[in-house]
């Protein structure tokens, strides 16, 4: 009985470590919230959090992948370059501004655009196929159309307000944090668009991983990735925000923020997906996405006092809906894959066999006739 339990436990673990994962990213959402009504720069947000993501990784990367790192070439320095690009500078200082304009939930909506903008991405650049006249190519391509509609009719369609609960609390009113007005319509649509270029950002950096992944140790290329990325946010942040004084954190929300952000956000929970992904692979990370959209809900709705509206729970529901249809696809078509190694793996022993036997038959004059 115990023997059973732990092995219950043990099969569970990934699942429960991507729980804890979407919870801290919805955590983010939420701080990344407070830290802009308090008059802190984004771009300076972006900044610091990449900073300390390269120092909590670059530990992790000393550890664990001391004995198995190669050579650095100009290869994977120039992955790593545009993999801070893309995966950090880029999309999160997108994203952020996303956030400010909109809300914590329409952000978290639009993250589970990532697969679908993936599988567009890779067939545009002819890594994939689109295989249209196969049910998996077909679940894919309806996906992907299914994600970007969502995508629109939470930009361009608000609807009336959903009081499903509220608590009264707005984290946004203390300590003297100044709440602006509701957005406009003008803001909701670049909110929208910045949300879908992150998206589309983030997509980029996956394909590009993928390649940086086989050639090097996931700790030191995701340190890597920090450093290129703490490198340009920076730089980004000082040739826009002039002001010294808007670096400074102090003990308040801000430093509590870029703490969270860097270290919990890009340093521990990428530690934690990267060991999920060893185990059950990138299908099984991505299909707990939608668990940021409800975690993130809930908080803004509590914490925030955030209202949802017809539009985004049905732009939600278009988004989430494709995502499954894109991890459906991407699972059968992995599934044929498996079964074609294991055939042409099959045969190759096969042929190995048959030819041991006749080599044995030709050593052993007995066996001829």
């Amino acid at each position: 009985m115990a023997g059973k339990l732990g092995e219950l436990l043990e099969g569970l673990k990934p699942a429960m470590v991507m729980v804890i994962v979407q919870i801290a990213f919805g955590g983010i959402n939420v701080f990344y919230k407070l830290a802009k009504n308090d008059g802190m720069s984004v771009k300076i947000m972006v900044a610091y959090r990449m900073m300390i993501a390269a120092a909590s990784m670059i530990p992790l990367a000393l550890v664990f992948d001391w004995k198995s790192r190669p050579k650095l070439t100009r290869r994977i320095v120039l992955l790593s370059f545009f993999l801070g690009i893309f995966g950090g500078s880029l999309s999160h200082n997108l994203y952020a501004e996303s956030l400010a304009l909109t809300s914590a939930t329409f952000i978290a909506a639009m993250t589970n655009l990532i697969p679908a903008m993936t599988f567009f991405m890779a067939v545009v650049l002819r890594m994939e196929r689109l295989a249209i006249r196969t049910n998996a190519g077909k679940a894919k391509v309806l996906g992907t159309i299914l994600s970007i509609g969502g995508a629109m009719i939470l930009t361009f369609y608000k609807g009336a307000e959903m009081n499903i609960w509220s608590t009264h609390i707005n984290l946004l009113h203390h300590h003297g944090m100044t709440v602006p007005q509701q957005s406009s319509s003008r803001n909701q649509a670049l909110g929208g668009f910045l949300g879908i270029a992150s998206a589309v950002s983030m997509a980029v950096w996956m394909i590009l991983q993928a390649k940086l992944s086989m050639v090097y140790p996931s700790y030191s290329g995701t340190a890597l990735m920090s450093i290129c990325a703490s490198i340009q946010s920076v730089a980004y942040a000082l040739c826009t925000e002039r002001d010294w004084s808007a670096w400074t954190l102090g003990w308040n929300i801000r430093l509590i923020t870029v703490v969270y952000t860097g270290a919990v956000g890009s340093g521990l929970m990428v530690a934690l997906m990267t060991w999920v992904a060893r185990r059950k692979g990138a299908l099984f990370i991505a299909s707990f996405y939608p668990l940021l959209l409800v975690v993130v809900a809930i908080a803004g709705s509590l914490m925030l006092d955030e209202t949802l509206h017809v539009g985004s729970v049905l732009g939600a529901l278009f988004i989430i809906v494709g995502l499954y249809c894109v991890l459906w696809g991407k699972s059968k078509e992995m599934e044929k894959t498996t079964e074609l190694d294991a055939l042409i793996k099959s045969s190759k022993e096969s042929e190995l066999r048959d030819t041991a036997a006749v080599e044995a038959q030709f050593d052993d004059p007995r066996r001829l006739p």
